[in-house]
């Protein structure tokens, strides 16, 4: 079956430049970064009919993207943990993320999350010191999944320029 529109080189220039947004919303909460390099890749494969090449590099940003989705939550979690954080404390972390893009314009989400967390930690162990201590702890792992879920996005990226020059 044909396609409908043939992605020329200015489509793929525009499937690249939303790829690269994506790898932006990665480190911007308010972009849903891997599913935006994921959605460009479909959108390239769809938009110039397929062909078993480029359904492989899909398969392949699939299994990229869910691996990077799940695995900044799983090592999050299991590192905050580790670090004597209970799961509440990740809770407390995302409530006040919310609330601090509610009241702080752009900088409330990273101020509301610390904020967050430091609360939790405080009411939890009854020491400012400490507190803190567990609140870098659990910050450090979140940017271990950040880190994480970054480098699967360039994977992505990698595999659909790898893509864009086989097929």
């Amino acid at each position: 079956m044909g396609s409908i529109v043939t992605v020329d080189p200015l489509g793929t220039a525009v499937i690249g430049l939303v790829m690269l947004v994506g790898l932006v919303g990665v480190l911007v909460p308010a972009l849903p970064g891997l599913l935006l390099i994921w959605a460009a890749g479909l959108a390239w494969v769809l938009l110039d009919g397929g062909g078993p090449g480029r359904w492989v590099v899909l398969a392949a940003l699939t299994a990229l993207a869910l691996a990077g989705s799940a695995a900044p939550y799983v090592l999050s979690g299991r590192c905050a943990r580790g670090g004597g954080a209970p799961w509440t404390t990740l809770a407390a972390g995302v409530v006040g993320m919310v609330v601090g893009a509610l009241v702080i314009p752009v900088a409330g989400l990273p101020v509301g999350g610390v904020a967050g967390i430091w609360l939790a930690e405080l009411s939890r162990l009854r020491d400012r010191s400490a507190a803190w201590a567990s609140t870098v702890g659990v910050l450090r792992a979140v940017g271990i999944g950040i880190l994480v879920e970054l480098v699967a996005g360039v994977l992505m990226l990698l595999t659909w320029l790898a893509g864009v020059a086989l097929t």
